[in-house]
């Protein structure tokens, strides 16, 4: 059975059942009848999809749209199976990750790079493509309208060049992907929410991370949803941790850049001191070990994206 928590302004949350629970969400709205999907998870996750829409009385064909903060598999990778599922619907990405959902094949290869062959296979299945007549590109403020409700998409790189975050005009809310950063609700204490970046491959870069993480916080949401997990609040405060973090990513990539062999090591060690410093900042009462473990796949991924981060400044 999918775990969804629901929220208000028709909006939800599915667990995609990505790795563990509650690490990567999938987002589903509702007007009047009219659905939409903001981003996929993977192929496994779309039954899980099916059965929490089942719950909610909807049927395939009332999704009008799937929609994509970015192409990453963890966000993108079910995309294609999700538009075979949903006959009526249309897949909005970035205009960079358009061609890629048309032909996934270098997007496949970029995964393998990160991951190796047999994981790609094992957590993605196989990435099917999605009809280029069924993609529609969303630059920086294009619109849609699902029933009426307008949702503006908002050019976002910083972790993706092909990044968007989606504003939801009848709410207020924004749908932030990954560029408003990671949010685990097992580190919930007494409702407050800790948050770190996320600099996973291949193309964090701080500078349009801060510009992208201003231009959401001049919006000024009340509730911002992130794929890892879900809804956030305390925006401001949250959007000034995430700038004083980006910058400590960066001073620490650039510290060790010259560091050889031993940088991928020096790097991780480094990610791992940043996310407990900031958990004690924040008064996390959980142990050094759990904190870790909650944030194990994401330290690694943060190290490599510093990597990739620094040869591109070569």
């Amino acid at each position: 059975m999918p775990q969804v928590i629901d929220y208000e302004h028709g909006i939800s949350a599915i667990d995609s059942g990505y790795h563990r629970p509650m690490l990567d969400a999938i987002h589903l709205m509702v007007e009047d009848g009219r659905a939409a999907i903001i981003d996929t998870g993977t192929n496994h996750s779309v039954p899980l999809v099916l059965e929490a829409m089942r719950r909610k009385g909807l049927r395939p064909e009332q999704v009008d749209y799937v929609i994509l903060t970015h192409i990453h598999l963890d966000h993108a990778g079910g995309a294609g199976l999700f538009m075979r599922e949903f006959p009526d619907a249309t897949l909005t990405v970035h205009p960079r990750g358009a061609r890629h959902m048309a032909d996934p094949g270098r997007l496949i290869a970029g995964t393998v790079a990160v991951y190796g062959e047999e994981p790609t296979r094992r957590m993605y299945g196989d990435i099917l493509p999605v009809p280029a007549a069924r993609i529609l590109e969303t630059p920086h403020a294009s619109s849609i309208r699902l029933n009426g409700r307008e949702l503006q998409f908002l050019d976002t790189p910083g972790h993706a060049r092909h990044h968007v975050a989606i504003l939801d005009t009848k709410s207020g809310h924004i749908f932030a992907g990954d560029v408003f950063g990671l949010s685990y609700r097992e580190m919930d204490e007494a409702g407050r929410q800790f948050i770190v970046p996320t600099s996973s491959p291949a193309q964090f870069d701080p500078e349009p991370y801060h510009r992208s993480i201003d231009l959401i916080l001049r919006l000024r949401p009340e509730a911002v949803y992130v794929t890892h997990y879900s809804q956030i609040r305390d925006i401001q405060v949250k959007g000034a941790v995430l700038h004083r973090l980006v910058d400590a990513h960066a001073e620490l990539g650039l510290r060790e850049k010259n560091a050889g062999a031993a940088r991928p090591e020096r790097l991780r060690e480094g990610v791992k001191r940043i996310f407990l410093e900031e958990a004690r900042r924040w008064g996390s009462r959980l142990a050094d070990a759990r904190i870790l473990e909650i944030y194990s796949n994401d330290v690694l991924l943060n190290a490599q994206g510093l990597g990739f981060w620094l040869d591109s400044l070569r």
